[in-house]
């Protein structure tokens, strides 16, 4: 999937209801780099899905992002795998609520990675969760178990009602 490729990525205001933002204070955007360092230095991750019938469902996850992409592993029988094997629809929504960071995208299998990719995210994943007792190795996903969200929208602010920015998210190629 760090196939290459380039990201079209597209900011503008969250679109929200009259009266969501100060009308005395002067309005401005996020940059997409807020989204990427948040993303990058985050450790808990809370996945949204769909179960086949409808429902939702909703778990934290441990992932890693990585050039736009999140990754993240487990086995394929539990229910967010399962969920997204029947709809890859997902949201991925950071835990703090006051500077909030919301993507939406699609996710699948990623396969087995290429080496090169193994490697890098083997050692993101030590990096941020070895003294939690996970470092997995290159060979770790080479029977699978490696999922990739490929990004489509996302929201995020840092002061509610004045910076509320949303981003079309694309990648060519």
């Amino acid at each position: 999937m760090a196939d290459g490729g380039t990201w079209e990525i597209t900011a503008g205001p969250a679109i929200v209801p009259e009266g969501y933002t100060f009308k005395d204070r002067e309005q401005r955007l996020l940059d997409w780099a807020h989204v990427d360092g948040r993303m990058r230095e985050a450790k808990n991750y809370w996945v949204a899905s769909t179960r086949p019938d409808g429902r939702p469902h909703v778990a934290p996850t441990w992932a890693i992002w990585h050039e736009n992409l999140l990754y993240f592993d487990g086995s394929p029988e539990t229910r967010r795998m399962q969920n997204i094997a029947a709809n890859p629809n997902i949201a991925v929504h950071l835990e703090d609520g006051v500077k909030a960071v919301i993507v939406e995208g699609v996710a699948r299998s990623a396969g087995v990675p290429s080496r090169e990719l193994a490697v890098t995210l083997a050692g993101l994943y030590s990096a941020k969760y070895a003294e939690d007792g996970y470092s997995p190795t290159p060979d770790t996903w080479e029977r699978g178990g490696l999922y990739v969200m490929e990004p489509t929208l996302a929201v995020a602010w840092t002061e509610f009602g004045v910076d509320m920015t949303r981003w079309r998210v694309r990648r060519n190629g």
